[in-house]
């Protein structure tokens, strides 16, 4: 959820469990009716088909983007102000207006009317009918390009920080069920062969630790997105005097696109990034979910997912399926495809802008909420799993235990070498039997999980995110007044 006027950790913002699909509707329907008004009209009538194809699903996804293009405006008409290009009476009509207005999206939520094109021109308008020319002043050195590269990197910013908030959740319920099992041994494979003992200490781990990465790669994402464009107009800048260090500020970015020709260029090169960044996080839950199906498989046995986390079988009685893991491998599957398919629209471009960029956004915007419908539900079930407490007490699990008998004899002064081959001939001639227990001390070992340094990195990680230097420049020019 966008800024609500406190400084607090406003963005966390629930997945939307009833996510909208935007391949439903198709924008042919006869019934509909598109929008006449745009900011780019001239007083040409446009035809009707024309229209509806490249209005495309605009109207829906801005809805998300509505909060953040208010804001946009915030800063920009300061901006505007303090450059001399706005009166003060009407940057203080502007400057209420704006406010209320981001203030009522909070609350009740955003409509584009039917008449009107876009998120840009429904702020616009709405300004023009209740300030009247003043309204029409906010556009001034800005084109559509720039407001809604601006717009898309406000809610880069903070989707980022929802998805991180429910990373950060589940990497902690990976530590915590690692430190509750760190001594239960499980089977290691190799080629999905039997290798060496495991434990599930050490298994959960190992997805914690999978999630530092990923963050660490959207934080990456975070800082590429986390510079101002606003500025750059049409990408080629203005001849306006404005000051774009005054609107990176306002809005609490790290920093800007100086060259107003790359600001432009970033539009298509930023999702991609960000798409990257989410498809790691994407690529770690659906490893998870192969192994929770697999493990649960009655074949295998080493977890049970409680019964109410299961679906069941139109014919057979008997059957629990983990269907909750095999949608989230299936969606983040989806989303590992997320970066190729924006590379493929946005590639094959030459510097400048292109229309080709609105189509990204049906598949980007949503692919937030898919992600974070998927960490929470993984985070939840994770929490309840069953563990099975005595795997390795089933006799065909002994052989896990080669290495470590190898690793015994060349104790003893044996070549490692002789050693192998020793252990080998009594597997061979069915004479093996081991004491099957481990004594791993290393770093990152059965014995030794490094679980607390591991957290250290990812607190590092979090730190670097700096969200509070957003909510603190947000906030403030929430409370803007003139001096």
């Amino acid at each position: 959820m966008p800024y609500s006027g406190k400084e607090e950790n406003h963005f966390n913002r629930k997945p939307d469990n009833n996510l909208k699909n935007y391949g439903e509707e198709s924008f042919h329907s006869p019934e509909k009716q598109y929008p006449k008004m745009k900011l780019w009209e001239k007083g040409i009538k446009i035809n009707e088909q024309v229209e509806r194809f490249t209005i495309g699903k605009d109207r829906d996804l801005d809805l998300l983007i509505a909060p953040f293009d208010v804001l946009g405006s915030l800063a920009h008409s300061v901006m505007l102000e303090q450059s001399g290009l706005l009166p003060g009476n009407e940057f203080r009509l502007i400057q209420e207006a704006l406010k209320d207005l981001y203030f009522q999206i909070i609350k009740n939520g955003f409509t584009i009317e039917e008449n009107v094109e876009d998120v840009h021109s429904q702020v616009e308008m709405m300004l023009t009918e209740k300030l009247g020319e003043a309204g029409k002043r906010i556009h001034t050195a800005r084109s559509r390009n720039d407001q809604v590269l601006l717009d898309i990197k406000l809610f880069i910013r903070a989707e980022i920080r929802q998805i991180a908030t429910l990373t950060l959740d589940l990497f902690h319920r990976f530590q915590q069920q690692s430190e509750k099992t760190k001594d239960i041994l499980m089977p290691g494979y190799t080629h999905l062969q039997m290798a060496m003992p495991s434990s599930f200490g050490l298994w959960f781990g190992a997805y914690a630790e999978s999630l530092v990465d990923d963050m660490q790669l959207l934080l990456a994402a975070y800082k590429i997105s986390n510079q101002n464009p606003l500025g750059s107009a049409a990408g080629y800048g203005s001849s306006f005097p404005i000051n774009r260090q005054l609107t990176t500020e306002l809005l609490g970015f790290d920093s800007m696109n100086y060259n107003v020709v790359y600001a432009q260029m970033g539009r298509g090169k930023v999702e991609k990034i960000v798409a990257f960044a989410l498809s790691s996080i994407a690529s770690t839950l659906s490893k998870l979910a192969w192994d929770i199906c697999l493990y649960t498989n009655q074949n295998f046995g080493f977890i049970k997912l409680p019964d109410a986390f299961t679906t069941g079988s139109s014919i057979m009685p008997h059957k629990k399926n983990p269907d909750v893991f095999e949608l989230i491998r299936a969606r983040c599957n989806k989303i590992q495809n997320l970066p190729g398919e924006i590379g493929f629209i946005a590639n094959n471009l030459p510097s400048g802008y292109f229309r080709d960029m609105q189509v990204i956004k049906e598949s980007f915007f949503p692919a937030f909420d898919e992600l974070k419908n998927c960490i929470a539900m993984a985070d939840l079930v994770v929490g309840e799993m069953i563990i099975n407490t005595d795997i390795l007490k089933d006799e065909r699990y002994k052989y896990l235990f080669s290495v470590e008998e190898v690793n015994k004899l060349v104790e003893d002064g044996m070549p490692f070498r002789d050693a192998y081959r020793k252990i080998a001939e009594m597997i061979q001639s069915d004479g093996f039997n081991p004491e099957m227990a481990v004594r791993h001390s290393h770093e990152g070992s059965i014995g030794n999980l490094c679980n607390d340094k591991i957290r250290l990195k990812m607190q590092k990680i979090m730190e670097d995110f700096n969200f509070q230097k957003i909510d603190k420049a947000v906030n403030t020019l929430l409370h803007y007044e003139k001096k």
